[in-house]
């Protein structure tokens, strides 16, 4: 049952982020006439995907806990995905949206969909040079990141290099775990939440 929960969440990310950059490489970034980032290739596009994740949690104060999930391939584009391993209470799911939304709007990213769903709510934005990035709750108030590659040049991709902080159950599916009083707890604090 969770393999096929963690499938059909796969999938519709994936139609998501698909959607967002449509015709392979959105407005951004220098591409030369085959239509893929200049001076990029898979792996060097798929390290930058692993930055833009890195410095998203690296905002989130107290520290969540989180793996390293998939990545996938297209023809000229990489995604990347990641596993929140803190469980983050429904009181805490507008704060933890809140600081990450904010961090992108610092850092330039264009928020294209906010979805406040009070189950499953996420965020759509894309970045200056063109990576579509996207946070969304699933079940039980686990997280998940990804991050999608305008077209780049066509090359091999390596796992990503940065240890992850959280550790997995059940051999590799990632199973939450709360080792996060703050994340969890069930009364809210004042704090930013999403724009509708």
């Amino acid at each position: 049952m969770k393999r096929i929960t963690r499938t059909v969440r796969l999938a519709c990310a994936m139609a998501v982020v698909g959607a967002l950059l449509a015709g392979c490489g959105p407005s951004g970034g220098t591409k030369h006439r085959e239509g893929a980032l200049a001076g990029r290739d898979m792996q060097g596009a798929a390290q930058r995907a692993d930055a833009m994740f890195y410095a998203t949690v690296g905002a989130i104060k107290p520290e969540i806990e989180w793996v390293h999930d998939t990545t996938t391939t297209g023809s000229c584009d990489v995604t990347r995905y990641w596993t929140v391993m803190t469980v983050v209470s429904p009181e805490r799911r507008g704060n933890f949206l809140g600081v990450v939304e904010n961090f992108w709007k610092a850092s330039g990213y264009r928020i294209k969909t906010v979805n406040p769903d009070e189950d499953m709510p996420e965020i759509i934005a894309t970045s200056p040079d063109g990576f579509g990035i996207v946070v969304m709750f699933g079940h039980a108030g686990q997280a998940f990141f990804e991050v999608t590659t305008p077209c780049v040049g066509e090359s091999k991709v390596a796992a990503p290099a940065k240890v992850a902080n959280g550790r997995t159950y059940e051999g590799d599916i990632p199973t939450p775990n709360v080792r996060s009083d703050f994340w969890s707890a069930g009364t809210p604090v004042p704090g930013p939440t999403p724009s509708s």
